[in-house]
């Protein structure tokens, strides 16, 4: 059994998949969830491959009892969480005036009602390893959309500043516990999310899901006194 456990939502590809790689190679067990069996159970077989403990729990972001089950699952898997990664997320672009009243509820219920689920079902467990070691952390994936909004991305964009003030208040309120709150804000990254814009930006010139893979190693090796709100990745040649 792994020292130290780590929950990662949407991390069946892209940005989830790459930070589920990064803390198996450094020693975490690993809980990975992604909504499709197939895709999940193709990441998961590949990390494993490679030597790392990871567990795919297939699961729904817009389903609370779903969600329940998730972290359910990896209590009992692993009785302990030192890392939540809230990466599950969707975007669906177009006019505000001609959005259907389900895509956005989609986008809500996915981006944002789910980080917070996640969140507070999952404090418990947190709050035991802040108590142990002093820097039990949560990483919320947000978007450069979620600090300057975005035109035909406006559900999206309410959704990822949604994720960035819900970071900062969860901060707030439980670091005094030994939780620290990160979230994650960058421009484009090499995913599946980034098709519709390849044509205008190749992906060899986007940012990497490895260089965010990079910048929770580098939250997890900062002191339990040095506190990251957000850390925003921009791409080469581009301004916010």
């Amino acid at each position: 059994m792994a020292d130290r456990a780590a929950l990662i939502t949407g991390g069946s590809s892209g940005i989830g998949l790459a930070i589920a790689r990064a803390l198996g190679e450094d020693g975490y067990g690993l809980t990975v969830a992604a909504r499709r069996p197939d895709k999940l159970e193709a990441a998961v077989k590949e990390l494993t491959d490679a030597g790392i403990e990871a567990h795919p729990h297939p699961a729904n972001m817009a389903k609370e009892e779903e969600i329940q089950a998730l972290v359910n699952a990896h209590q009992e898997r692993f009785g302990r969480l030192d890392v939540l990664a809230n990466n599950a997320g969707l975007g669906i672009g177009g006019e505000i005036a001609a959005a259907e009243t389900k895509k956005l509820d989609m986008q809500l219920d996915v981006n944002l009602r789910a980080v917070y689920l996640m969140t507070r079902d999952c404090i418990p467990m947190l709050k035991e390893a802040g108590a142990e070691h002093g820097k039990a952390l949560i990483l919320n994936t947000a978007s450069i959309a979620g600090k300057y909004g975005q035109g035909w991305l406006a559900a999206y964009s309410a959704t990822k500043f949604g994720v960035v003030g819900l970071s900062q208040a969860s901060h707030r309120e439980l670091g005094e516990f030994g939780i620290q709150v990160t979230a994650i804000c960058p421009g484009f990254v090499a995913t599946p999310m980034t098709d519709w814009v390849e044509g205008e930006v190749p992906k060899d010139e986007m940012i990497q899901p490895e260089d965010i893979a990079e910048g929770v190693r580098f939250l997890l090796r900062t002191s339990k006194y040095c506190i990251v709100p957000e850390l925003q990745f921009i791409r080469a040649g581009d301004t916010p």
